[in-house]
């Protein structure tokens, strides 16, 4: 495709900036640097994005997506597994772009991201056109889903925070358990919180207290998963936060752990990653990325649990027993 048309369909394709302003969504500013760090977020990710569209290849994309910033590169990553899947899901193409990504030399590290990429583009694409999305493993497909869930959170706010929205039937992924795919997404509705709270421990945690209490574990995983990988916060207001999760401090060292991980394979470890794990998991990142490797399920399912809730689970019992959850 000639250079001229790449750059028209990343113009076609490629969100305005200014969905990401905090003044655009609505959300709360907490103060201006919190503001500027979620802003930064958002340009990233939607840099990655326009990479992806852009390029002539996924390999061209990657060199691009590794001049980056490393703390805001595995955003943009999960911008990019949005526009590849976009890509994939349009005709006359061949569907190949993720899976193309996914095994590049550096999309590899990224998967995660790349994955909750893939649910964004659920978020933006008619269901008929979901068979066409590249999320094969059995395992970390269900991160599509936390993609999803941050994306409808995130751009319908009102439906899916203060209506507290749950689609009653999802159908993705086909045969999988009943109800569990809304679970999912709760992680990624409790990821996206912490961009509506403006990174404001009380807020978030309020927001989260609205909701029924079967459905506030899966929000603390994922608002722990968030204050972990973006941060925004000092360690007093960490602290605070893992107080206000209360009971759900299992869960939320389990996202804080997720993260952990997310950042530590493609060595995108920053000063921010160890502070929030050694509040919310009580030992290092790396340690807590151990514990998502070490944890790992042998099975993809164990009766009507999804390996994925096994392995949550696994994690937040492991750094239960190394300390520092509870306390």
């Amino acid at each position: 495709m000639p250079s001229l048309l790449r750059s028209l369909r990343r113009r076609i394709l490629t969100p305005n900036v200014s969905e990401t302003k905090l003044s655009t969504r609505g959300f709360h500013v907490k103060n201006e640097e919190s503001r500027d760090l979620l802003e930064t977020v958002g340009e990233m990710f939607l840099t990655g994005f326009a990479y992806a569209v852009e390029s002539r290849t996924t390999a061209e994309a990657e060199e691009r997506l590794e001049t980056l910033p490393l703390r805001f590169r595995g955003f943009a990553y999960e911008g990019a597994g949005m526009g590849f899947a976009i890509l994939d899901a349009m005709p006359f193409t061949s569907g190949r772009k993720v899976a193309e990504f996914l095994a590049g030399p550096r999309g590899e590290a990224q998967t995660d991201l790349i994955y909750v990429g893939v649910g964004w583009a659920m978020a933006r694409l008619p269901k008929f056109l979901w068979s066409r999305l590249h999320a094969p493993d059995p395992l970390l497909r269900w991160l599509a889903l936390d993609g999803y869930g941050f994306h409808q959170a995130y751009f319908q706010t009102e439906k899916y925070v203060r209506q507290q929205y749950q689609d009653p039937a999802f159908p993705w992924p086909a045969g999988g358990p009943p109800g569990y795919a809304n679970r999912v997404i709760d992680q990624g509705i409790g990821r996206a919180m912490w961009f509506v709270g403006g990174t404001d421990v009380d807020v978030v945690a309020d927001l989260i207290e609205t909701f029924p209490e079967r459905r506030r574990a899966d929000l603390f995983a994922g608002s722990g998963l968030a204050a972990t990988y973006a941060c925004g916060v000092e360690e007093d207001e960490l602290r605070r936060f893992r107080e206000r999760a209360g009971q759900y401090r299992p869960q939320l060292a389990q996202g804080s752990a997720f993260a952990a991980e997310a950042r530590y394979r493609p060595g995108l470890v920053v000063p921010s990653t160890e502070l929030a794990t050694s509040v919310f998991c009580g030992t290092t990142a790396e340690r807590a990325a151990m514990v998502c490797y070490e944890t790992i399920p042998d099975q993809p399912d164990q009766g009507d649990v999804p390996a994925y809730e096994v392995w949550r689970r696994r994690i937040a019992d492991q750094l239960v027993t190394l300390g520092g959850v509870t306390q």
